[in-house]
């Protein structure tokens, strides 16, 4: 992304962010046993990593609806997030050994804002341990701190940053990693820029684009209708997302492509 398109959060989206939030938990409420309807976990286990100054209560919603189709989803159990610090990075690399080790196959990682900085990470350390990354409104592509309404709250724990995870090193980090990789973003991200969400479109890479806030993209139902259509498509054959035709009107068209030139 070059510096003339750097811009910041729309304002009118980051101060409306709670009101959208509170509609996108309760469309949740009101459909997830529709997204559920069919589904089959098939017992799989699935790491949920929470979002900068989020803990696991914020991804709860989430993984009761992974439980309830079948798989067996995992808080990260490393407090609040504050970013990488020793302690987080080290704890998610063993998190992540110690899930694949309990049924000897590999996992799945969903990382919901700077939790799919984290997801893109292990998938990148631990690429024997992990099989497909989903983010929700991460930042992955982001070039400077004004594409992000959180960066003053991510620098205020800087110094417990460890020195490999400053922000330039890391957001001059972006190789994707060799597992299937979607990023969920919507438009209206009143916290990061939706484009600072966008990876290049690859034979296993792709942008899922839904309607919503950042702040309610882990109990979003469109957004959950991806992460259960992505954990069901198989690995050794995998293709992009592509939303059935009675649930197109639920999805923007499909943008990632053309908002990534």
């Amino acid at each position: 992304m070059s510096t003339a398109t750097v811009r910041r959060p729309s304002l009118i989206d980051y101060l409306s962010e709670g009101h959208r939030a509170g509609i996108d938990y309760a469309g949740f409420v009101a459909g997830r046993d529709m997204v559920a309807l069919g589904r089959l976990g098939a017992g799989r286990h699935v790491l949920v990593i929470p979002g900068l100054m989020a803990d696991d209560r914020s991804t709860a919603p989430l993984r009761r609806l992974l439980a309830d189709v079948g798989y067996r989803p995992h808080a990260w159990r490393l407090g609040r997030n504050v970013g990488p610090t020793g302690p987080v990075i080290d704890g998610i690399l063993r998190r992540t050994e110690e899930l694949a080790e309990r049924n000897g196959e590999k996992i799945s990682v969903i990382g919901w804002s700077l939790g799919g900085l984290f997801a893109r990470e292990v998938a990148n350390l631990r690429p024997e341990v992990v099989d497909r990354v989903i983010t929700l409104g991460s930042p992955l592509s982001i070039t400077d701190r004004m594409q992000s309404r959180a960066s003053a709250v991510y620098d205020l724990f800087a110094h417990r940053h460890l020195a490999d995870y400053g922000f330039d090193e890391w957001a001059a980090r972006r190789r994707m990693p060799d597992v299937p990789f979607t990023s969920v973003y919507t438009r209206t991200d009143g916290i990061v820029h939706h484009r600072s969400c966008l990876v290049p479109d690859g034979p296993t890479s792709e942008n899922v684009e839904v309607y919503g806030s950042h702040c309610g993209l882990g109990a979003n139902l469109a957004a959950a209708y991806v992460v259960l259509d992505r954990l069901e498509e198989p690995v050794d054959a995998w293709r992009p997302f592509r939303a059935p035709a009675y649930l197109r009107g639920a999805f923007p068209r499909n943008r990632g492509a053309r908002d990534a030139a």
